[in-house]
């Protein structure tokens, strides 16, 4: 998961908005981790479940990674407004776990990964992941860099 949000990093630019499902231990943090690592953010990447987001500033010249966990968010603008992030929206990578139903009226432009154990790995390690962009942003937008 760490690779494929590294990967996922390369896609993503100021402004875009990616939804992250999946049960828990599905890896949505550890995919958000990679993210952060391929933008070249500051601050280690960890679950915001108690803090419900966190900023990550860029190293660089790129922009800064938004994490929230929407689980006891109720949903809405306003509900995230009122996060009072020391940081625009619409100058950084914004990723939401557990956001569908909750956040979609921020953009329509969104990208939306559904990540799933594989049934019966006793191995616990392979994840399927649903990749879905929805809007004029990923309408033509090349995701094959993801595959891997």
């Amino acid at each position: 998961m760490r690779e494929l949000g590294r990967r996922l990093a390369k896609l993503l630019r100021a402004g875009d908005l990616v939804m992250l499902s999946g049960e828990l231990g599905a890896g949505k943090t550890t995919l958000t981790r990679g993210l952060g690592e391929g933008l070249g953010v500051r601050g280690a990447v960890t679950s915001p479940t108690f803090v419900i987001a966190r900023v990550h500033p860029s190293l660089g010249d790129g922009p800064p990674l938004v994490h929230v966990d929407a689980y006891r968010l109720s949903g809405g603008l306003d509900e995230m407004e009122d996060l009072d992030l020391d940081v625009s929206l619409s100058d950084s990578v914004i990723v939401v776990e557990w956001g569908e139903g909750k956040v979609e009226e921020l953009t329509e432009d969104r990208l939306r990964l559904r990540i799933d154990r594989a049934v019966g790995d006793t191995a616990d390690e392979v994840r399927h992941v649903t990749v879905t962009g929805l809007g004029e942003r990923w309408a033509t937008a090349d995701v094959s860099v993801l595959a891997g």
